[in-house]
């Protein structure tokens, strides 16, 4: 069965290299709108008996990618497609999978039937927030981990007598699992979330005094967790030399003034979204492509071979 890669707007560079490294050409797809604002998709090629692969990280605007994300899927199926994957390599909405008061949705659960409504019988997905996301979705989720290149990133800059650090106790089986693979100790900062940008951090457990902190997580949203953290640790004799990693790096609102007051050595991130351009102007950033990774996992879907090696299990 042949296959083909297609994207929507929201990064088509990544899409372009995971096509690159596949040795197949981007399947010509057009989303655009009408004079009334409404989204507008087109295909330019047969898709018929295909084994069709979407590449749509659903970033900002969350709302806008995952509906060109449901409608490339729907003129897939329509033109014959045979089976359709969802590459989503950050997945919006994830941080809603539960209810925290009894009057809101499960945004997470709306989505994942959305897309399974659209014809969608796998998603791949890349350092999802939470393993409890796997439960909201109907069909097969393929969580795939971004840690292995992430690692290697961070050990080329790392600094002596350097400890990993949580961000918060959601990064804890994260912060051990990279701890194990650089062979360094560990630590705690414990955090109470008191609105959606503003963090108060409480206490530290694990040495830090003295060490150079690798501040690690999921994802930067708008940096207050990270900076709260590290502001914390140097109060608690960390060195003044902190590396930041994280899969996603959406750097929204303030995240990038707040960052660029801590003294940062390095903040590294992948290409999973596209980062704004006043992080690589004004932030030591580094970005690694996971395109090889994604590559890799759509090849071995295609040909029915195990993924368990690319799995997430932190």
């Amino acid at each position: 069965m042949s296959f083909s890669l297609f994207t929507g707007t929201s990064n088509p560079a990544l899409a372009r290299s995971v096509a690159l490294a596949l040795g197949v050409p981007l399947g010509r797809a057009e989303v655009s709108r009408f004079p009334d604002g409404e989204l507008r998709v087109e295909l330019h090629e047969t898709v018929r008996g295909h084994d069709i692969y979407l590449v749509q990280p659903t970033s900002p605007p969350a709302e806008e990618h995952l509906f060109a994300l449901l409608l490339l899927a729907d003129a897939c199926r329509r033109a014959g497609a045979a089976s359709l994957t969802a590459v989503i390599p950050y997945f919006g909405y994830a941080r809603q999978d539960r209810r925290a008061q009894g009057r809101q949705p499960i945004a997470a659960r709306l989505v994942a039937d959305l897309l399974a409504t659209a014809g969608f019988g796998r998603v791949v997905a890349l350092d999802l927030h939470s393993r409890a996301m796997e439960g909201v979705f109907s069909m097969p989720l393929e969580h795939i981990s971004a840690i292995s290149p992430l690692v290697e990133a961070v050990r080329k800059e790392l600094p002596e007598n350097a400890v990993i650090v949580a961000s918060d106790l959601g990064a804890t089986k994260l912060a051990e699992l990279w701890a194990r693979h650089l062979d360094l100790p560990a630590a705690l900062v414990h955090k109470k979330r008191m609105s959606g940008d503003v963090v108060h951090v409480r206490d530290i457990t694990g040495d830090v005094a003295g060490r150079a902190p690798v501040l690690v997580d999921d994802m930067i949203s708008t940096g207050g967790t990270l900076v709260a953290a590290a502001k914390c640790l140097l109060e608690a004799g960390a060195r003044p030399e902190i590396i930041v990693a994280a899969t996603h790096g959406l750097l929204v609102g303030e995240a990038v003034e707040r960052l660029a007051q801590l003294p940062l050595k390095r903040l590294i991130v992948t290409d999973t979204v596209v980062v704004p351009e006043a992080a690589a102007a004004r932030l030591p950033l580094t970005v690694v492509s996971i395109a090889p990774l994604l590559a890799e996992c759509i090849r071995r879907l295609h040909d029915g071979e195990s993924l368990n090696e690319l799995l997430s299990w932190g």
